[in-house]
């Protein structure tokens, strides 16, 4: 039995227990949830016990968006009666208690590679929220750190285990549009423009709490589907502003708290993968009057057709369903690796959460590492603030200047900050 601390009580933590909920409702019984960590009490007693704790927060979105932060409230003992949880306000008082045998840690990104280092030290499994960390050498220190103690590190990142990443890397892997030539992603604006404090999260929108604006928080998503569907990077050449310096909650300057922000809210970026391909990145968090998304977004080309709005379209003027193409076609074996069936009554799943902690959970039990490890977080860190880098410093930087820490000039004052230098 896998005795999980969960660090971290704030929105996101309602998608993150509806996957453990169907782990359960599964019949995958190898894990329990028994501590909550958060700097107010309240707010991890609001996830412990129905009837227990305050309130639970208003939606910042709503149901029909999708968005893991539209996740209803959960209370732990709906699906795990059987146990008590302890409740901390100091990760470390958690991991002291020894009433964890792993972690999972959903705090703000400039707490990361603290946490990392001290579950390490005591000999505790990682999952982490992505970003992996607050630089690239924040992320090599949590990388280091789990492989020095034989501890598996797990990155949370949602967007591959979704079924329109799948089939899509599916596809393109069996050459039903050719050979990949370039691949465009994002739009302009959105849930949060012009001006709204993203998620309701102040730190977003600081550097030393939240590292860069949108190219680091949606930046690392999108570079981890480029790597993940496209091939890995090579370079990068990117631009970033910061075109809305105030960001205001609800977008009202008179709703409420304020924020200055000293990070990008707008990117547009070309990504050079090993194979050849291209991928144009643009994002934004600004835009006034009106959004303007990428039709079909993301929308890949190849040398014989496209996949556009979740279809394969070729030349020759078909088109499919990409996802029931994949359904129809795709390996049985690489489907029940991609989503396995758990259980005594081998329920398929199919929640990108679930998934991801389920192979985080397996991966603990085997002694190795998940699909999306520690390095996969760090090469996905490395190439969003390639953006950042390369705005700065006019040029396209390549993956092993990242890597390496050669190019850092941005991450240098975050470097400095927390002593990673």
């Amino acid at each position: 039995m896998i005795r999980i601390g969960i660090v971290g009580c704030g929105r996101i933590l309602n998608a993150h227990l509806q996957g453990y909920r169907l782990l359960r409702e599964a019949g995958y019984d190898g894990f329990r949830i028994t501590a909550l960590c958060a700097r107010n009490e309240n707010d991890a007693l609001m996830f412990r016990k129905r009837g227990e704790g305050p309130t639970p927060r208003a939606a910042v979105l709503a149901p029909e968006t999708g968005d893991p932060l539209a996740a209803p409230h959960i209370y732990l003992d709906e699906f795990q009666p059987d146990t008590d949880v302890a409740v901390f306000t100091d990760y470390r008082e958690m991991i002291a208690a020894g009433v964890v045998d792993a972690v999972n840690d959903f705090t703000t990104l400039s707490m990361h590679h603290q946490i990392g280092a001290a579950a390490f030290d005591a000999g505790l499994h990682l999952l982490v929220q992505k970003p992996l960390a607050i630089s690239v050498a924040a992320g090599r220190l949590m990388v280091d750190g789990a492989k020095a103690k034989g501890l598996t590190l797990g990155l949370f990142e949602n967007v591959r285990q979704s079924a329109g990443t799948r089939a899509a890397a599916w596809a393109i892997g069996n050459g039903l549009i050719g050979d990949l030539q370039l691949a465009l992603f994002g739009g302009i604006g959105g849930l949060w423009s012009p001006d709204k404090i993203v998620g309701e999260t102040p730190w977003r929108h600081r550097k030393l709490e939240g590292a860069g604006g949108g190219a680091i928080d949606i930046g690392v998503h999108v570079m981890h589907m480029v790597r993940y569907v496209c091939g890995e990077v090579a370079a990068v050449s990117g631009t970033v502003r910061t075109f809305e310096p105030m960001r205001y909650l609800h977008g009202d300057p008179a709703a409420g708290p304020s924020v200055e922000a000293n990070v990008d809210d707008t990117y547009l970026a070309t990504v050079t993968c090993e194979g050849g391909a291209l991928a144009q990145l643009m994002w934004s968090w600004g835009g006034h009057g009106e959004e303007t998304p990428i039709p079909g977004a993301p929308v890949f080309y190849g040398s014989e057709g496209c996949i556009k709005g979740g279809e394969i379209v070729l030349d020759d003027g078909s088109r499919r369903n990409l996802q029931e193409a994949f359904w129809a076609e795709a390996d049985p074996m690489l489907l029940d690796v991609q989503f396995p069936q758990v259980g005594a009554n081998e329920t398929r799943l199919t929640d990108p959460f679930a998934i991801q902690q389920y192979d985080w959970l397996e991966a603990i039990g085997r002694g190795g590492q998940p699909e999306t490890d520690g390095e996969e977080g760090l090469r996905d860190l490395a190439a969003a603030f390639g953006m950042i880098e390369s705005s700065q410093l006019g040029r396209t930087v390549s993956i092993e200047e990242l890597l390496s820490g050669e190019v850092s000039g941005y991450q240098r004052e975050i470097d400095d900050h927390f002593g990673l230098g």
